[in-house]
């Protein structure tokens, strides 16, 4: 699992690679990605943005950015989480992610920039 914390707001990956959704003969890779974002602060913050990079063994490196996450632009209150879970295929058996989000100190107005760390997208059997 990686983890990190900017602007008092943590973020927490955990990934699972999809054996039933990937086709290794096409070296199709399909990997399902868990986040869960905390707010350590004293304040609501509002996720408005996200900005991925996706790079693969390959060396193949894809930006995704867009307003909100799975249709949805939360608010988090002081001391909650918000939980949700998305999927990216990769050309490759191993690859990585890591981005940020554009949040909103709801206080203050302030725009936060929290960093997504980097995790790793790895097929298990390239492990062994």
């Amino acid at each position: 699992m990686a983890q990190q914390i900017t602007e008092g707001v943590g973020i927490m990956v955990e990934t699972f690679y999809q054996p039933t959704h990937s086709n290794p003969l096409k070296c199709e890779h399909f990997f399902a990605y868990r986040i869960t974002i905390e707010n350590l602060t004293i304040y609501p913050v509002k996720l408005h943005s996200r900005h991925w990079h996706i790079i693969d063994s390959n060396g193949t490196h894809k930006e995704v950015q867009g307003e909100g996450v799975v249709g949805e632009q939360p608010i988090i209150q002081p001391g909650d989480t918000y939980q949700y879970s998305s999927g990216v295929n990769i050309l490759s058996e191993i690859g990585k992610m890591y981005g940020t989000y554009l949040m909103e100190n709801l206080f203050n107005k302030k725009k936060l920039t929290i960093n997504i760390p980097e995790f790793k997208l790895i097929v298990p059997a390239k492990l062994n």
